[in-house]
């Protein structure tokens, strides 16, 4: 698993415990995004928050964050720019400017994250 940057003060078993607290199915459904997301992410990335949420991250920015809500889960990919790029592969989805929310018991399908990760990393290399 990757480890979190010495400047963050939040580490992988600060998520880990944010994830023991949520209650099942969001818990399944928070854990298979967080995989996808890992999955995707550069070698270099850590897990830590990102706006009061849990986050892959890289020093350059967030990939994506990720939370349970009261009957919804949401995905963050941290940047408004990326749900405007895929707007028609969410359009079955509940958008706002930031954020992506999906039913607690059912996960984003694994290869619209990846296209959302895919996306969001394009725009952090875009930034050097």
């Amino acid at each position: 698993m990757r480890s979190t940057a010495s400047q963050n003060t939040s580490t992988v078993a600060d998520v880990e415990a944010y994830l023991t607290g949520v209650a099942e199915p969001a818990r399944a459904t928070l854990q298979k995004v967080r995989d996808t997301v890992l999955a995707m992410a550069p070698a270099e990335a850590t897990e830590g928050f990102s706006y009061g949420v849990p986050a892959v991250k890289l020093k350059k920015g967030s990939i994506a964050g990720y939370a349970a809500c009261k009957g919804f889960c949401s995905y963050y990919p941290m940047s408004g720019r990326v749900i405007t790029k895929l707007k028609e592969d969410l359009k079955t989805y509940a958008t706002s400017s930031g954020a992506i929310r999906f039913p607690i018991d059912k996960p984003l399908p694994t290869a619209l994250i990846r296209k959302l990760v895919k996306a969001r990393l394009s725009e952090i290399e875009k930034k050097k």
